[in-house]
């Protein structure tokens, strides 16, 4: 941890967020950090096929503190194209290498789309088409993590004609754990508390039907979207640069796809400054959703069940005194105690029972 600059206080940090990234009680964290300082360490083979190597890069480029070298410290990274400093005939056989000596042991992190028509002609690495490589090296690997929206779903690569039929990981291997971590780039984080999992409990977390960890895509990034409550009270951006865009009002109406999107980007942030498309003025894309990344254009709009406030919201205009004020001040006070009663139930639902808490610990 010194030689990468990380100190013993950042360590613990790291666990800690970590810790409560995957929904785990505070007290986990003490076995997440002995998970982290193992000697053993899982080895990785990390392939690329049809990708911009975006998902690596955002790995490479997260810092204060190192999290790439954490990362790559927490696991033997046995082969990885972009950063490994072999080439040719050198890299091929570090890769066979690899697979012998831990067959059965190894993460298997796919990074890329696999393409499918006329054979998968349309990516080869040392004289193997990616189709090839996926089936070779996924049958003795212990599981397949899909970084990326790419390797996941298949990315853009698969938008319509789709000519070299890329498809995801989870299209082509039945018969492995695949765990997708979808996103373009997706935040290195999820990837780190996916892999710090498997250190501490030697078992993949639990996933959706996406195959995605529900840790990180169990809510929809409208929950917890800092302009919620601009789209609870009716306030919206009607165009780019309007006053609306710039005082910070919902995005809804741009194509936002927030409402139809699971992860935890407005909660987790990315860049180390905590930022993330929608906080700058960009409506997010949907990248996490198969079904709307690259099939909705930016601008289209998602279908929610109230794109409008109900009328029991307070409405964003003045209201002459004694026309509808009294029936709006009432409407008010239900729903601010009854959302304050739901959410308290909901809080009392997500606690850990002490039972849970002492198994667990």
């Amino acid at each position: 941890m010194q030689r990468v600059n990380i100190s013993r206080r950042d360590f613990i940090k790291i666990c800690i967020k970590t810790t409560a990234l995957m929904g785990l009680p505070y007290g986990m964290y003490t076995k997440v950090a002995e998970a982290a300082e193992k000697v053993v360490k899982p080895p990785v083979v990390w392939l690329h096929f049809q990708e911009c190597t975006g998902c690596s890069e955002s790995l490479l480029r997260s810092n204060h503190p190192g999290l790439s070298e954490f990362i790559l410290d927490l696991v033997s990274l046995e082969y990885h194209e972009t950063l490994m400093a072999g080439s040719g005939t050198q890299a091929e056989k570090s890769l066979q290498n690899a697979v012998t000596e831990y067959k059965d042991s190894y993460i298997l992190v796919i990074e890329g789309a696999i393409p499918t028509k006329e054979n998968g002609v349309y990516c080869q690495i040392g004289g193997k088409t990616a189709l090839e490589l996926l089936d070779e090296m996924a049958k003795n690997a212990v599981g397949i993590i899909s970084i990326g929206t790419c390797a996941s779903y298949g990315g853009i690569q698969a938008v319509e004609p789709n000519p070299t039929g890329a498809v995801g990981v989870w299209d082509i291997i039945k018969d492995k754990s695949i765990i997708n971590i979808p996103g373009c780039p997706p935040n290195p984080y999820n990837f780190l508390s996916v892999i710090l999992y498997y250190l501490t409990f030697n078992k993949f977390p639990k996933l959706d039907k996406s195959n995605r960890p529900l840790f990180a895509y169990g809510r929809k990034i409208h929950e917890h979207c800092e302009r919620r409550p601009h789209f609870d009270a009716g306030r919206f951006a009607e165009k780019y640069g309007d006053e609306g865009h710039k005082n910070g009002y919902c995005l809804y109406k741009l194509g936002c796809k927030g409402p139809s999107t699971f992860a935890n980007c407005s909660v987790l942030r990315f860049n180390d400054v905590g930022v993330w498309p929608v906080s700058v003025g960009h409506p997010c894309i949907g990248c996490t959703e198969h079904s709307i990344l690259f099939k909705k254009s930016i601008d289209e709009k998602v279908q929610i069940h109230n794109p409008t406030p109900p009328d029991t919201y307070p409405t964003t205009k003045p209201i002459e005194r004694g026309k509808g004020a009294d029936t709006i001040t009432a409407a008010v006070v239900g729903t601010v105690a009854g959302a304050a009663l739901g959410a308290g139930a909901v809080l009392a639902k997500k606690l850990p029972k002490e039972d849970d808490c002492e198994k667990e610990n």
